[in-house]
């Protein structure tokens, strides 16, 4: 027992240990390395001990700025002076331009920084790492929060204060940082005066619209983008002091009458029979009477319009019949209600033609403009459309989906739309809606007829079928052609991501023999090549024209076939898109066909003269001899890579009549027949009409009855 004590009290005690180590790790990652922070813009320096402010319970290091890119210097204070290692870790918010280095031994570190757009900036902060004592500990990091801080002023002096109800008044703000001052668009709600702030070209601009008779009090309560500190720099706020101005505001000199309809559409039935209005009760309206419109406060102005009042409501509002006669937008004036050529109130509203589209424009990706209304399945096109009075419709493209877009343009003379087309779009033409009802205008779909690489065209002559455009210059072939057969992948055309629909191809085909001399010459035109079922849009590509099977070329000669063709003649065929079907360049791909011999044989009569002979038995050879007759079955040798070249040499069997021109007498003279195999080297010129080969060769002598053996030149003439 004593002995399992013992045990627990030692384990309990490694537990103690490890938990007090543990703890004291934790405590040395945790904590500060710095004793003080201090920072130096100009001549004012702000220090960690002193200058802080709460900002969300959180104590930041605050600092005054007057520049986006204040230049700033640091001197960090460590709080184990002498203690090396101790970094200030870099950051997108600020350049370092001078590094973290070390003064009087480490007592404290000095750096230079340059901040980077400090107005809008958010959690700026300063990260310093230092290694740890102790072996094995990770570094120790603390980070110190950063609050740029700049005083703002605004002040409101207006020149004139007198205000009409209703009308709206523009006046300029001073500031000595326009860019920190927090503007807004929407107005304000529900005061005496209502107002907006606004910011254009750094010019601050008061929008004031006064709602009550008499003299008025404006309060401004303005907000800063970046904040400035309050009460001894000890709390942050983000609000200016409010700036209050008394105005006089007097009644409009001609009242407002609100109607309840902004929008009137000027045509054959708002012109005769009118349009139901309902207005704002003048209080001088006579009922049953007309009132005129214009455009202008002076008498003699245009007609707009006529109103008819014909009832008065419970809502303090008259009912009335309005008849328009010209158009008019409420950005170009008032309307003038006017009793006898005198003005007594004012309104506003559009008058605008009925919407039409007189032209319908279409832009394909990466194209201009065209008038040609047409598009193509699963392509996304601009589609403009002109007339009049477009900003009040509602456009609808049947069948097809309209894509927002930042580049869109609308104005009542213009108006642009992005359309995705589907690909299995099932219309011949879109029809183009406004607000349910069709307008007329549409757009024609059209199949694509863009020209394909060739490469979904195959050629056989002997092989296994390949692409002609792997067929560059001239294919040498050196078995008979028994035929050359075009073959068509039609379902290499079109893909999921790209239509070209029917291919429209003519062939060029021409034969001549190894002269270059025309044989035969065709012409196949519209040969049509369409997609197979792979396609979407397999079901509109049919048609009685397009091309089933393979075509033969055989089929298409007519004096000589491929089979027929003498040696090195050649079969020329070009293959191209009919330009006429296409909008853009075709492809075009030549095949050459040359029928290529390894060997030619034939018999050749030659005149070899001087000829060295050995006679069997015989140490050496005899002397030159005369003109001898050559009558060889010879074969010659055509070289591999060029076109009905032949080799410098040939090899044949025949007969020699040797000194066969030597008249004389001589007894000395051997005139003998031999049966002999020769080898020949001919020069390598081409057009060489007269030629002396080299013999060397060796056989049997009919009258000697005797092997031998000859070597010499020779006479070649070239007929």
């Amino acid at each position: 027992m004593l002995h399992l004590s013992g045990i627990r009290r030692l384990a309990g005690a490694f537990v103690t240990c490890l938990l007090l180590f543990c703890a004291l790790t934790t405590r040395a990652q945790r904590a500060p390395i710095l004793r003080d922070l201090s920072l130096r813009t100009d001549t004012v320096r702000y220090t960690l001990s002193r200058n802080t402010a709460l900002v969300q319970g959180e104590a930041q290091l605050y600092f005054y700025y007057r520049q986006d890119d204040e230049l700033a210097e640091l001197l960090v204070y460590p709080e184990t002076p002498g203690r090396q290692g101790l970094r200030l870790q870099r950051s997108a918010d600020f350049t370092l331009l001078d590094s973290l280095t070390a003064v009087d031994g480490g007592q404290y570190y000095r750096a230079k920084v340059r901040f980077k757009d400090l107005s809008s900036n958010k959690f700026l902060s300063l990260t310093f790492r230092q290694p740890s004592d102790s072996v094995g500990f990770a570094p120790q990091t603390q980070t110190v929060k950063l609050l740029p801080v700049t005083r703002t002023t605004l002040e409101f002096r207006p020149a004139d204060t007198e205000l009409f109800v209703g009308e709206e008044k523009v006046f300029e703000l001073s500031s000595n940082n326009a860019k920190n001052i927090r503007v807004s668009p929407e107005w304000t709600r529900g005061q005496d005066i209502d107002y907006r702030l606004e910011q254009e070209k750094g010019v601050l601009r008061l929008h004031v619209l006064p709602n009550a008779l008499g003299t008025r009090q404006l309060t401004i309560r303005p907000q800063t983008e970046r904040p400035f500190l309050t009460d001894n720099n000890r709390r942050v706020t983000y609000a200016l002091p409010p700036i209050r101005q008394e105005f006089t505001v007097k009644a409009s000199r001609l009242r407002f009458l609100s109607v309840d309809k902004k929008e009137i559409t000027l045509d054959e039935n708002s012109r005769r029979k009118g349009v139901e209005l309902i207005l704002d009760n003048g209080r001088t309206f006579d009922l049953k009477r007309t009132y005129r419109i214009e455009d202008q406060e002076e008498a003699g102005g245009s007609l707009i319009a006529e109103l008819f009042t014909r009832q008065y409501l419970t809502n303090d509002r008259v009912l009335c019949w309005l008849r328009v006669y010209n158009t008019h937008r409420q950005t170009e004036s008032y309307l003038y209600i006017k009793e006898n050529d005198l003005a007594k109130y004012i309104t506003n509203f559009n008058i605008s033609p009925k919407t039409t589209i007189s032209a319908v424009s279409v832009r394909h990706r990466g194209g201009d403009w065209t008038n040609s209304a047409t598009v193509n399945p699963g392509e996304t096109v601009d589609v403009r459309l002109e007339g009049e009075s477009l900003t009040r419709a509602r456009f609808h493209f049947e069948d097809v989906q309209v894509i927002p877009s930042d580049s869109s343009i609308r104005s009542d003379a213009a108006v642009v739309y992005r359309i995705q087309v589907p690909l299995t779009i099932d219309k011949k033409r879109i029809t183009i809606f406004n607000a349910g009802q069709p307008t007329g205008a549409g757009l024609t779909v059209r199949e694509f007829q863009r020209p394909h690489p060739l490469d979904f065209v195959g050629v056989t002559f002997g092989e296994a079928p390949r692409p002609v455009t792997r067929l560059n210059g001239p294919v040498l072939y050196d078995r008979t052609i028994r035929d050359v057969v075009f073959s068509f992948n039609s379902g290499g055309i079109d893909t999921d991501q790209q239509l070209y629909g029917k291919q429209y191809l003519s062939f060029d085909i021409r034969t001549q023999n190894a002269k270059g001399e025309l044989i035969e010459m065709r012409t196949i035109d519209n040969v049509v090549v369409c997609p197979d079922g792979s396609s979407v849009r397999a079901a509109f590509y049919q048609d009685k024209q397009c091309q089933v099977g393979n075509l033969s070329l055989n089929n298409l000669l007519n004096s000589r076939k491929t089979y027929d063709l003498d040696d090195w003649s050649t079969i020329i065929i070009t293959i191209r898109h009919n330009q006429s079907q296409y909008q853009e360049p075709g492809f075009t791909q030549k095949l050459e066909l040359v029928l290529q011999r390894r060997v030619k044989f034939d018999i050749d009569i030659s005149f070899p003269g001087g000829l060295l002979t050995k006679y069997k038995g015989e140490s050496s050879f005899t002397s030159f001899g005369g003109i001898s007759l050559a009558t060889l079955a010879q074969f010659s040798f055509y070289h591999p890579t060029k076109i009905n070249k032949l080799r410098p040499y040939k090899v044949g069997a025949g007969f020699v009549a040797l000194n066969a021109f030597n008249l004389s007498q001589d007894s000395n003279v051997n005139r003998d027949l031999g049966i002999v195999v020769l080898g020949s080297v001919y020069p390598t010129r081409s057009d060489a009409k007269l030629t002396f080969p080299l013999y060397l060769g060796g056989g049997y002598l009919m009258n000697k009855k005797s092997l031998f053996f000859l070597f010499g030149p020779g006479i070649g003439i070239r007929l």
